[in-house]
């Protein structure tokens, strides 16, 4: 297999996203508390997940853009309250520098770094995470987040975006990542090599059809399994 490129998912890929998730949560829970409470008793954290979910079902043309869809959330639980000047700006940011302040797996960083001394890295994320804030730019040669691709994982068009940015045919790039349709389905159908960062030791799922080319329990292996090519 020969690899030229390394394409690679960011959240449960290089930390756990559901700490930071719940914790941008709680941080605008906590301002509204403070600044408008009439919005946080009607809004509590469950229920601005519940809304949010039924904007993302109702806007499918969003569904590659989760910051649009927490910033209507944002305003559509302050217009229900009878607030039509949401400070949506504020809030934004201050989920967004908590949903950023995630704590890498340990193997994670010297496995960037092993990685991108030896070949070219893209990140490549449905999701929210801003490299430069989590403090992990500078191991990356390109970013590709679907937001600004207009297409989100599985879909083709993001792993195609990534390799065109690249320079680098599909088929000598190796897509990494935690989950199995999104990350090994998709990128085996854009035509990419695939491996499966399984931390967890679970059974490929046949439902999905063919295994990934490689399945390994966590960075070093694939920084290892890099440095032997």
């Amino acid at each position: 297999m020969r690899i030229l490129a390394v394409t690679l998912d960011l959240d449960d890929t290089l930390w756990p996203v559901l700490p930071a998730l719940e914790r941008a949560d709680q941080a605008v829970d906590d301002y509204l508390q403070r600044h408008h409470p009439a919005v946080a008793r009607t809004w509590p954290v469950s229920a601005m997940r519940a809304l949010r979910a039924r904007i993302a079902a109702e806007r499918p043309d969003l569904a590659h853009d989760f910051a649009t869809q927490r910033q209507l959330t944002l305003q559509q639980a302050f217009t229900a309250c009878g607030i039509e000047a949401a400070p949506v700006d504020v809030l934004w940011e201050i989920y967004f520098a908590a949903r950023n302040r995630v704590e890498l797996y340990p193997d994670s960083l010297p496995a960037l770094r092993r990685i991108n001394a030896r070949r070219p890295l893209a990140s490549l994320t449905n999701g929210n995470a801003d490299l430069e804030r989590i403090g992990i730019r500078a191991h990356f040669d390109h970013h590709v987040c679907a937001r600004d691709a207009g297409a989100a994982k599985p879909d083709q068009r993001i792993f195609l975006a990534a390799a065109e940015r690249l320079g680098v045919p599909p088929a000598e790039i190796l897509h990494v990542g935690d989950d199995p349709l999104l990350d090994v389905v998709g990128a085996r159908d854009a035509g990419l090599r695939t491996a499966w960062l399984n931390r967890r030791n679970q059974p490929w799922p046949d439902r999905l059809g063919s295994p990934p080319d490689l399945d390994l329990p966590d960075m070093t292996a694939l920084a290892d399994w890099l440095d032997a090519r």
